[in-house]
């Protein structure tokens, strides 16, 4: 067909590739850094933090309107 070329397929990129296309070479200050993995979400830390939103809209509902 007319102004149709075939696509070419994306080919998968690197982290190294990715970098280089969006910010050019790598130089001596840019290096890679390995995280620790993150620590555990504890049910009980998440639960309780959902109380305390509960119990801080019940606070808001008693209180009084504000003059305006």
């Amino acid at each position: 067909m007319w102004g149709q070329r075939k696509r070419d397929r994306l080919r998968p990129l690197d982290e190294a590739a990715a970098y280089a296309r969006c910010h050019g070479e790598r130089d001596e200050n840019v290096r890679l850094v390995k995280l620790p993995p993150r620590r555990a979400r504890y049910e009980t830390v998440l639960s309780s933090g959902e109380s305390i939103r509960r119990d801080f809209e019940a606070r808001l509902d008693t209180r009084e309107p504000e003059a305006v």
